[in-house]
């Protein structure tokens, strides 16, 4: 039976501060085989590990990452706004969560956020790091925006990318197929079984987000889903030991 993809969602992000080094060491300690995250561009062109635009939620800045240095951006606190014990972590760099990573099995999916505002090069940037760190073959790249993911394929066709949507999609595996995509990273309310289906007779993965109850979890395992995306690693983990269905 083919492993299903426990991709921890931001991390542990249930349990510590999303996007920081203690949320992904979190996630492998809770048996994630994935890790989801997002990436967006300093003022000085560093690439950064942050869901939002504004540093203002999960640092406490009310600015950009877009208009604000590295250096500035790294000091902050990315922790506290969770929980008081988490005071000490950091806005983590790409490449400080390539190299937690580097020596493990572990799959990366790689948000790049550049559907407000347009990062010029993003894509180059992260293809190149990615390379550096012979990591091409266990990354995903996704994006709500799919003029990049069309441009990530013409430059890296070795690294899978994934469709990031909402709903709506009439035969998504048709459309990702024009983005020469290998996967679907849907709402999960937007999978069908019959979907799921057709999509993998097309050559096609589904890895749905953002799933954290449990039947829920169960209904898109029995639809034969390639990876789910959760905020908790440890419920899915478990749950795939229940059924058997880990490797």
């Amino acid at each position: 039976m083919k492993t299903t993809i426990n991709f921890a969602h931001r991390g542990a992000s249930g349990y510590c501060p999303e996007n920081t080094l203690g949320a992904f060491k979190k996630a492998l300690e809770l048996g994630a085989t994935g890790i989801e995250t997002d990436v967006h561009l300093t003022r000085d062109g560093r690439i950064v590990v942050i869901h939002d635009e504004s540093l203002a939620r999960t640092a406490g800045l009310n600015q950009l990452v877009k208009d604000t240095d590295y250096e500035e951006l790294a000091s902050l606190d990315a922790g506290s706004w969770f929980a008081p014990s988490f005071a000490n972590e950091r806005i983590p760099a790409l490449e400080q969560l390539l190299e937690l990573l580097q020596s493990t099995d572990t799959i990366l999916n790689i948000e790049l956020k550049n559907d407000y505002i347009q990062y010029k090069d993003i894509e180059h940037k992260v293809i190149d790091m990615v390379r550096a760190y012979h990591m091409t073959d266990r990354v995903i790249l996704s994006s709500f925006n799919h003029y990049s993911l069309a441009l990530c394929k013409q430059l890296a066709p070795e690294i899978r990318t994934g469709v990031l949507y909402m709903e709506g999609l009439y035969r998504p595996w048709d459309y990702a197929r024009t983005l020469q995509a290998d996967a679907l990273h849907a709402y999960h309310f937007a999978v069908l079984p019959e979907w799921v289906a057709e999509a993998s007779d097309n050559g096609i993965d589904y890895n749905p987000f953002t799933v954290n109850e449990i039947p829920e979890m169960e209904r898109l395992l029995d639809a034969g889903v390639a990876g789910i995306i959760t905020d908790y690693p440890d419920r899915l983990d478990d749950f795939l030991n229940r059924r058997g269905a880990k490797a």
